[in-house]
């Protein structure tokens, strides 16, 4: 029997190989995060979101059952990239511990309007929400890109969060906040224990963001944002090339834990034509993958929704940069634009988790992977990694079972 160690050595070569373009002995899994771990384990979302010693547990218990090559569930379920969290750019070790920002029990010190917890805003077992929201006016276009860290840490921060309105209660705040992300802290670590005991490999990951995204999702809102791009063009350009550095030094607060990919969920890529895609999104968004490239760190961009109309701008990216995963892009049309320059990723779509049987999941693995296993540079991965509370587990047990018996060279 193969110890831990060396199941994560094999693990940890396979996902390398399919990054690094090239053909592993079988073709890495990713696997399930989200709402079915606390469904499995018997919890609430609530309890998932907030209780620190029933998620290490569930997270475990899931792992363990459920075995793939780079998993997703890891920790506690979070929701979004909230624009508070380049407040601190400028100080990697805050910016390093405010990454976390996203758990249910920061959402209640902060009392941001950003997001909403089970249990609080929504019911127990319903998912977390990024709603976003407009705290910033049109206006203010030239206070953003003179100082984005000052403008968003000054007066974006107390609009969202109502913790943070006041110099009093936002000093009260800040002193709750780092006695919580000292337990976060200790959670991470004892949940990568456990994990590295199941023969998980240790794949720290950053966090980054699309320029425009953090614009739209997070100061503006959508509608305003798209209305931004016909009446200040020049000002959303010059707001997406301010907020490039300090995307990049909040991700790069975590450098020293020795992370090697930066996550970045997409988002406005699905509703912007090529031309206004090529214009706002991409040049900005290129940069910040640049910017990772140049410090050492491959991204893996989630390109959310349906990218068919822009992926061979991602061809302007030096080969090898990284890994494009796709939530509903077909993977066969993504592998045979990008074959020998870009890692692709996904394939499995949600609907047929939550719908299909396992009879159906066999033959679909089985075609897919004829398809795009040849050649290499290629992770299987659901189209999107959160799955609902119904996902029938005798569906996962499927996807787990035929991945080995097709995915092998």
């Amino acid at each position: 029997m193969k110890s831990p160690e060396e199941i994560a050595k094999e693990r940890l070569e396979r996902i390398e190989a399919a990054v690094n373009l090239e053909e592993p002995d079988r073709v890495p899994f990713s696997g399930f995060g989200g709402d079915i771990i606390a469904a499995y384990a018997g919890i609430t979302q609530e309890e998932y979101c907030f209780d620190y010693e029933k998620t290490r547990e569930a997270i475990v218990k899931f792992n363990r059952d459920f075995p793939c090559d780079w998993t997703f569930a890891a920790g506690f379920t979070g929701v979004g990239v909230p624009p508070f969290t380049y407040a601190f750019a400028d100080y990697p070790d805050v910016s390093a511990a405010i990454g976390m920002a996203m758990y249910g029990t920061i959402h209640d010190i902060l009392g941001d309007k950003c997001t909403r917890y089970p249990g609080r805003e929504i019911d127990k077992n319903c998912s977390p929400q990024f709603i976003g929201g407009t705290y910033m006016e049109p206006e203010e276009y030239d206070d953003l890109i003179k100082d984005p860290v000052k403008f968003i840490a000054e007066t974006v921060l107390p609009r969202i969060c109502r913790n943070m309105e006041t110099p009093r209660k936002a000093m009260a705040t800040m002193i709750r906040l780092g006695l919580e992300v000292d337990k976060i802290r200790t959670f991470v670590e004892t949940v990568g224990k456990d994990l590295a005991e199941l023969g998980y490999p240790s794949i720290p990951i950053t966090l980054g963001l699309a320029p425009l995204d953090l614009i739209g999702d997070g100061l503006r809102d959508e509608v305003n944002l798209l209305l931004d791009l016909r009446r200040y063009p020049d000002k959303v350009k010059k707001a997406c090339e301010a907020l490039v550095e300090p995307i990049l030094n909040a991700a790069l607060a975590l450098k020293p834990y020795g992370i090697k990919f930066a996550f970045i969920p997409l988002h406005l890529n699905e509703y912007l034509s090529p031309r206004l895609y090529n214009e706002f999104y991409w040049p900005y968004l290129k940069e910040v993958i640049l910017g990772f490239a140049k410090e050492g760190i491959k991204s893996l961009v989630f390109f959310e929704g349906w990218h068919d109309a822009h992926l061979e701008s991602i061809l302007d990216l030096p080969p090898g940069w990284g890994i494009a995963y796709f939530e509903k892009t077909d993977v066969r049309k993504a592998k045979e634009i990008l074959k020998g320059h870009t890692c692709v990723m996904g394939g499995v779509p949600t609907s047929l988790i939550l719908s299909g049987t396992p009879e159906k999941i066999d033959a679909y693995i089985k075609e897919l992977l004829e398809e795009v296993k040849p050649g290499g540079g290629f992770i299987l991965a659901p189209g999107v990694g959160i799955a609902p509370r119904e996902t029938p587990i005798e569906n996962i047990k499927a996807l787990i079972e035929a991945v080995e018996k097709y995915g092998r060279n």
